[in-house]
């Protein structure tokens, strides 16, 4: 009894140690409005990923025209990118690349050389003082050239390309697991304009791809496009299916008097870009579209 001489009220509620848990409905809510913020944040992640490696890329490409201006600038010419050497080797265009920037053993550039494809006596398996000496280059930062063999990328299995454990091509940013093992980029695909064609075959034109006046040549790359998708056994590119589409794709439209290419007096870069496959509308190139 209290002091005052009124009996003490017990609470109506019953009191409880316990903090009152979630319902099954509040956890489903909560968890609901988790899923939805989660769909919502994914894709805006996925695209912040995808545009900086789109950065990335084209800050390579423009590594590489620096180096290539350089290369210019010193031999009087960009390197060629035809799909065969002098002695009808396969040798295309993206391997031409790699030599020019690098040398055909990663040491620096020959200016002796022709670019063959078989040019021991100028990159030798062990090449001495005097044969270092001759070197230029290379042209790139052996850390940043992400340079891989095509053994690293496609196996033993590279068609006509002979010894792919001695050929070296510069590859992208988009490195994924090949069936190898490795982890690589595509091959970057090099073409040089040939300043003295004046075609540029498109939807609109009657010019055929394989035409002797076109400014480039998609068969520079052809062969190398056709050992397929290295991730993916026997699943072709669409370049290399479609060939019109490196046309249309570097068709500056801009030009309005006649069809002609973007870069038409020197060269152009193609990466297969985020999807890995050529041919694609996420391809980049070395211009502004």
């Amino acid at each position: 009894m209290a002091k005052n001489g009124r009996k003490k009220m017990k609470p109506i509620t019953k009191q409880s140690g316990k903090e009152a848990a979630f319902t099954i409905v509040e956890l489903l809510t909560v968890m609901s409005i988790i899923v939805i913020l989660i769909g919502l944040l994914v894709p805006a992640l996925n695209r912040v990923k995808r545009y900086s490696k789109e950065v990335k890329q084209k800050a390579q490409f423009h590594s590489i025209d620096v180096a290539m201006e350089l290369f210019n600038a010193q031999w009087d010419g960009y390197p060629d990118s035809d799909a065969r050497d002098e002695t009808g080797a396969s040798y295309c265009g993206a391997m031409k690349l790699c030599e020019a920037m690098m040398g055909q053993d990663l040491l620096g550039f020959n200016p002796n050389s022709h670019f063959l494809r078989d040019a021991t006596d100028l990159y030798p398996d062990d090449p001495d003082e005097e044969n270092l000496k001759t070197r230029r280059g290379p042209y790139l930062q052996l850390e940043n050239a992400n340079a891989y063999t095509l053994m690293s990328i496609y196996g033993p299995a590279t068609g006509p390309f002979t010894d792919p454990n001695s050929l070296f091509v510069l590859c992208d940013v988009y490195s994924r697991r090949m069936n190898t093992g490795n982890k690589t980029g595509m091959p970057i695909l090099y073409y040089k304009a040939d300043t003295s064609g004046t075609t540029h075959p498109t939807k609109d034109n009657s010019i055929h791809i394989d035409a002797s006046t076109n400014i480039y040549d998609y068969f520079d790359n052809d062969e190398l496009v056709g050992l397929k998708k290295p991730w993916e056994a026997g699943v072709d590119h669409i370049l290399h299916i479609e060939p019109e589409r490196f046309y249309e794709n570097t068709w500056n439209k801009n030009i309005t008097t006649t069809d002609r290419p973007y870069r038409s007096d020197s060269y152009i870069l193609l990466s297969a870009g985020f999807d890995g496959e050529y041919g694609t509308p996420d391809d980049i190139f070395n211009f502004e579209q």
